[in-house]
């Protein structure tokens, strides 16, 4: 055969055996294709880029599961609602499901974007603290699935309280051996006998991180700070995230699950207190607040500037990167937000992040199934891949840290979802800044009051002013001052 044959035999075999496998993928496509060709599709919308990695990987590990694959489709935040509702209307891409805040949900659930779990409440109910379970409740029913959250909690450098605590111990007990005076002998308290020095050092941080505001007051009057140390607290005071906590247990908009716009309890006693005291704070920490951030507050510390702050969880990820590139060189702690006093309690203000099903899907008891796996079933390895915290109850971080801010969450008081108070955090935050800037405690904390009230009620409205009570101290104060007016008048009769 010569060459010319020879190459058009092999061109032709090469064509048959390119049919014979045409023809047998057309008939009888392989098992994988098959699979995919028969899955019904979930879309969902979702509008954080943090979170694609663990919502790919949600979507990967529920499609080797069920015969339902998952689309995932990150959104623009610009007017996310309407965009829902505009491609459900037109039933262009509709997201069968979305991740969304819980401040969010009435207004999704009035337009029939957001439905009931319906089987899944008890599961939500058991695997989600309370605060969870308030931030997806309207109207009784769980409208979402918690999904992660954000609260604040009070963050210290431990290295700081180490050194002051170490030598404090040391001066004490040098002290005792001397026995220098009366005033100085058993500075080294009876149940520290025994311990060893790092036990008696960690007792002694312990005690030293403050219970109250008024123990933080105090711990900043008293301390020997190192020289590094430029403010003892400070805070970003004019988010009121970071403010909240004065008055989260005094202050009601919209009831437990912040959806009943009957229940507006602003004007009281307790939160006109709460916020007494917290301009007090001005007064003392006295800082420059016009520039202050968040973002500034958290590099002062990382700078070593500052032994006290306030801050969201966020925190965490951030100093182990810091430590890791060499950015920030101390050890840090996380305890609970200090109660005010002795009697009012704090309260910090929580938002969770929910998986909400939505009503113009076709695929709802797929969608409520996939949204349950992704906010409980893949729930231990949310912090891992994004940083957040995740609502669920069952997941064990093993960080004394994030403990502190789950249990933060676990007590706080989640953000009101009713839109006729859409504009509460704008007002409140704009009391908070006059308040700190000294302006009338009482006058401001009504004037937002009747603020809210007027927009829920669409009339004007009239608080009964409050009056404040007198303290026995301050009795003694005017009395003092009339008694010297006195003395004062009668020295010029006199000297006439």
């Amino acid at each position: 055969m010569n060459t010319t044959k020879r190459v058009i035999a092999m061109f032709l075999c090469m064509a048959m055996v390119l049919f014979a496998f045409y023809t047998a993928k057309t008939v009888n496509p392989s098992a994988e294709e098959e699979v995919v060709e028969d899955k019904d599709s979930l879309i969902i919308w979702y509008t954080d880029d943090t979170l694609t990695d663990y919502i790919n990987a949600a979507c990967v590990a529920y499609n080797e599961q069920h015969r339902v694959r998952v689309i995932p489709r990150l959104q623009s935040g610009d007017e996310y609602l309407e965009q829902i509702n505009s491609a459900s209307i037109k039933d262009e891409g509709t997201p069968d499901l979305y991740v969304i805040s819980n401040d969010m949900l009435e207004r999704a659930y009035l337009g029939g974007l957001a439905i009931s779990t319906g089987s899944n409440s008890s599961l939500i109910e058991e695997k989600f603290p309370t605060a969870a379970n308030e931030a997806v409740t309207y109207k009784g029913k769980k409208v979402a699935y918690p999904f992660y959250f954000e609260t604040s909690a009070l963050l210290y450098n431990r290295s700081y309280l180490y050194e002051m605590a170490s030598n404090k111990l040391m001066a004490d007990e040098s002290s005792d051996s001397a026995g220098e005076d009366s005033e100085t002998e058993g500075n080294v308290a009876e149940d520290e006998i025994g311990l060893s020095q790092e036990e008696k050092i960690e007792k002694r941080i312990n005690e030293s991180i403050p219970k109250t505001f008024e123990q933080l007051m105090e711990f900043a009057d008293t301390c020997d700070a190192p020289a590094d140390v430029e403010t003892i607290f400070k805070w970003d005071v004019k988010d009121i995230f970071y403010n909240y906590f004065f008055v989260g247990n005094y202050m009601d908009v919209g009831g437990e699950n912040g959806d009943d716009s009957s229940l507006i309890n602003i004007y009281n006693m307790d939160v006109i207190t709460a916020l007494t005291l917290y301009q007090e704070l001005n007064q003392f920490f006295s800082f420059e607040y016009e520039n202050v951030t968040y973002s500034s507050v958290v590099q002062e510390f990382m700078d070593g500037k500052l032994v006290f702050t306030t801050a969201t969880s966020d925190i965490i990820m951030k100093l182990e990167q810091a430590k890791e590139a060499g950015e920030f060189n101390y050890e840090y702690g996380v305890a609970g937000i200090p109660d005010l006093n002795d009697k009012l309690i704090s309260r910090s203000m929580s938002v969770t992040a929910t998986v909400a099903v939505n009503g113009f899907s076709d695929k709802k008891e797929e969608a409520n199934d996939f949204a349950k796996f992704m906010t409980v079933n893949m729930a231990d390895e949310l912090y891992n891949m994004t940083g957040k915290l995740s609502a669920c109850n069952s997941v064990n971080y093993d960080n004394d840290a994030i403990g502190v801010f789950v249990e933060e969450y676990s007590k706080s008081r989640p953000i009101p979802k009713m839109m006729a108070t859409s504009n509460y955090w704008l007002l409140a935050e704009i009391a908070f800044s006059n308040i700190w800037a000294g302006k009338n405690v009482n006058t401001e904390v009504k004037d937002l009051s009747e603020q809210i009230k007027g927009q829920i009620t669409g009339v004007a409205f009239s608080e009964e002013y409050i009056d404040i009570p007198v303290t026995d101290e301050e009795e003694l104060e005017y009395y003092d001052e009339d008694a010297e007016r006195e003395a004062a008048q009668e020295d010029e009769e006199t000297e006439e």
